[in-house]
């Protein structure tokens, strides 16, 4: 009788990847704890702080995971996707923000590492399926067989805004084991297993931005890589066209921002929009970041078939935003369509995602482009 395949866990060195370890080894699953090196954190030491707290995938964090690996008695690797992160995550985010748009590198992370190479190195080590850390939860539909993504239990915590590229494939081989949980029994789990990491607070900032300065990580890695930022400096106009100031880069700005514009019309101004083309960032009142109708693009219909005709769904689109109900109109090749939001939202954001519900149910999601 063959032996039972292990499950490759994910451990980014935080409590809920360990958790998920100790919970499956406790099941009596045969697991390996896998930890990504994504980043070299010595890397831009004019502003480097190895020592940040919140901070997923550090040098710390890789400490930690093996750690855990070592009190649960498991095998434990760490593998190196540097470069591979470096060209599918890093670099996109570096343009998206030079090109005006803000992107969202943990879902370029989770599709093009996470859940691709990461499975890759799974077959590697003879694993079936991967067990991950992320609120979420996973189920097969009986009648059609399509693998369905659904929101956690915890809704302060659900992660499926990041998750919307999943393929049917990867999801079929992807285990959330966390997703019917809430966090406070995900702390009180990791005392009782006896994890180091149990009192860990979460990290919040992006593992390559240190104290989630983005402008001074995009100046700092485009000097680097000979990248010419001052290009984009221009012009802050009024929707009218009018001067009100200068500032030194596009890259600088997102739809919604209010800090930072040094400019004064004795009302509050937001970033409309920003046109890296006329290098020119448009300004305006609170009233003006509201929008209606809007393009998205590459879509991945997750949970359903690529729907012939419009539906109705609520739509996220950025990771706290509460979802609101909109009519979805996918133009002729599916992977495309045109949004329309039955009350207008705030700061409709080019680069971020917008991922459709259907109850808990993730239907689809894709990139914001323009407005339609």
């Amino acid at each position: 009788m063959s032996e039972t395949p292990p499950i490759a866990v994910a451990m980014s060195g935080g409590v809920d990847s360990s958790v998920v370890a100790g919970l499956l080894q406790r099941q009596g699953k045969p697991i390996v704890g896998l930890t990504m090196q994504l980043w070299n954190q010595r890397r831009l030491p004019e502003i480097a702080n190895e020592g940040a707290a919140g901070r997923c995938c550090s040098i710390d964090d890789v400490y930690d995971a093996r750690y855990v690996a070592q009190k649960l008695g498991i095998p434990y690797y760490v593998v190196n996707f540097e470069d591979r992160f470096e060209e599918h995550v890093v670099k996109p985010f570096v343009a998206d923000y030079i090109a005006g748009k803000t992107p969202i590198p943990c879902t370029l992370c989770n599709n093009f590492i996470k859940f691709d190479q990461f499975l890759e190195m799974a077959d590697g080590i003879g694993a079936e399926k991967v067990a991950t850390g992320h609120y979420a939860q996973i189920r097969q539909d009986a009648v059609s067989g399509r693998w369905q993504l659904l929101r956690s239990t915890d809704t302060t915590k659900d992660q499926t805004y990041f998750l919307w590229g999943l393929k049917q494939d990867q999801l079929a081989r992807t285990l959330f084991p966390l997703g019917g949980m809430v966090k406070t029994e995900v702390r009180v789990l990791a005392q009782e297993l006896g994890l180091p990491v149990a009192e860990k607070p979460d990290s919040q900032e992006i593992c390559f931005v240190p104290n989630g300065d983005y402008a001074a990580f995009i100046e700092a890695y485009s000097k680097e890589q000979g990248i010419e930022t001052d290009v984009t400096r221009g012009d802050i106009v009024d929707r009218e066209g009018k001067k009100l100031g200068e500032h030194g880069g596009v890259h600088n700005f997102t739809v919604g921002q209010r800090r930072g514009l040094n400019v004064s019309v004795g009302e509050p101004l937001y970033v409309i929009q920003t046109n890296p083309a006329t290098r020119e960032v448009q300004v305006g009142s609170g009233e003006h970041l509201l929008r209606k109708r809007f393009s998205v693009a590459q879509i991945n219909w997750i949970s359903i078939a690529p729907p012939g005709k419009s539906i109705r769904a609520e739509v996220r689109i950025r990771n706290r935003h509460q979802p609101a109900l909109a009519t979805i109109y996918p133009k002729t090749d599916r992977s495309e369509a045109e949004i329309e939001f039955d009350v207008p939202q705030r700061a409709v954001t080019p680069g971020q995602a917008a991922v459709f519900y259907q109850g808990e149910v993730v239907v689809g999601g894709g990139w914001i482009e323009r407005e339609a």
